[in-house]
């Protein structure tokens, strides 16, 4: 048993100073100082950092030079390994669109790679499914996704990969697509989610009506908000739906953040959007077989047209807590407990919840992260080579 000590818990619904933590690979108490000493093999001393729950990003599309889209294992076993650097404890690898017959492939190893990162040993985030975005969007919002791959809404060729899809980005305006949206939602646990469409407001609240909720990067490649026809902006903010946010300051402008709190709450749930160019310094990248170039935090297509992020899970969870004035520990929920509620793996992941996975990142005042565990193995402290440490 281990134990952490002399931190500053951050729970769901606040931040506690004279809370331990008391763990093996769930979370075994939160307890006093004393009681943890008391209980432990090993004592972490937090030295006043954050001790938080793991991130959990639903939408990510590469980082330090691995493109999901590629679908070579050992690309994503790499990324799994450098994503706990910011924190991510968690993650949905996140195709683009492409031909189907690419899609299959990513998802073969996908369902592979969950199994393996299942395993006590795993050196990196938890692979928990992935997310689809695409291909079956709105070509007038397609943004950086690959018009010529596009399909029209087909439940039978998702559903032999409900094992191992949690998230499919769809666009509900396209024919057929409330069909579509009826089978998947009535035959599998996948997340629908609307994105990349023209919709407008009427056939987004029809779509949620059917039980779709959720939706992609709020704001970007959505039809826009105005006082006469609220369009998906409008039924993003006006519904209950769980509601995705690119917190790079570049995506959505900052002034923007305590509207998305005040409107979302409980429901804001923090992405990075990241792609292969994570991590890496400007230059020309590519991502599904696309060029796009790195400036600073813009990542672009040859056309101009605005591509994902080079955003970290950590620096989200900084800009939130900045731009939109709230606490450290609502910054976080934004990042741990709603996404893992909006793919319905709450039970394991998300909070310290006593029984949940020991699923843990400590942080300083900065959001700069010292350590993290995945299910109560180290697998990274700052500034030591990373290996795990059961």
């Amino acid at each position: 048993m281990k134990a952490i000590i002399n931190g500053k818990v951050l729970l769901e619904n606040g931040e506690f100073r004279n809370l331990a933590l008391l763990f093996d690979r769930k979370i075994r108490a939160l307890c006093s100082r004393e009681e943890a000493l008391a209980g432990a093999e090993e004592v972490i001393d937090a030295s006043g950092a954050y001790v938080s729950p793991g991130f959990v990003d639903l939408h990510v599309h590469g980082y330090m030079g691995i493109d999901v889209s590629d679908g070579e294992m050992e690309g994503i076993r790499t990324m799994a390994a450098e994503l706990v650097k910011n924190g991510v404890t968690a993650f949905l690898p996140t195709t683009m669109t492409l031909p189907w017959a690419q899609l299959e492939k990513v998802f073969d190893h996908l369902r592979l790679l969950k199994t393996e990162s299942e395993r006590a040993d795993f050196n990196g985030a938890q692979i928990l499914g992935g997310h689809a975005e695409g291909p079956f969007i709105s070509p007038e919002k397609k943004g950086a996704q690959d018009g010529g791959a596009i399909l029209p809404p087909d439940a039978d060729r998702v559903l032999p990969y409900r094992d191992i899809l949690r998230v499919m980005t769809y666009a509900p305006e396209r024919p057929g697509a409330a069909a579509f949206a009826r089978k998947i939602l009535r035959e599998s646990g996948i997340v629908l989610s609307i994105g990349h469409t023209a919709a407008d407001f009427k056939t987004c609240m029809e779509a949620l009506g059917l039980g779709v909720d959720h939706f992609t990067h709020t704001f970007n490649a959505m039809s826009p908000m105005h006082h006469r026809e609220p369009g998906t902006v409008g039924a993003a903010l006006c519904s209950d739906a769980y509601t995705e946010l690119i917190a790079d300051t570049f995506h959505v402008h900052p002034a923007l953040f305590p509207l998305l709190m005040k409107a979302k709450g409980d429901r804001l749930c923090l992405i990075t959007d990241c792609l292969p160019a994570g991590g890496l310094p400007d230059g020309e990248y590519t991502l599904g077989g696309r060029a796009f170039s790195l400036r600073g935090i813009q990542c672009r297509l040859p056309d101009g047209t605005i591509a994902g992020s080079v955003l970290r899970m950590n620096e989200a969870v900084r800009n939130l807590r900045d731009y939109a004035s709230v606490p450290v520990w609502e910054a976080v929920r934004a990042a741990s407990l709603v996404p893992a509620r909006a793919i319905r793996a709450d039970r394991e992941k998300g909070s310290l919840k006593v029984g949940k996975d020991a699923d843990i990142v400590l942080m300083d005042r900065d959001m700069r992260v010292v350590e993290t565990y995945v299910r109560g193995r180290r697998v990274y402290r700052a500034g030591e080579n990373n290996g795990g440490k059961d």
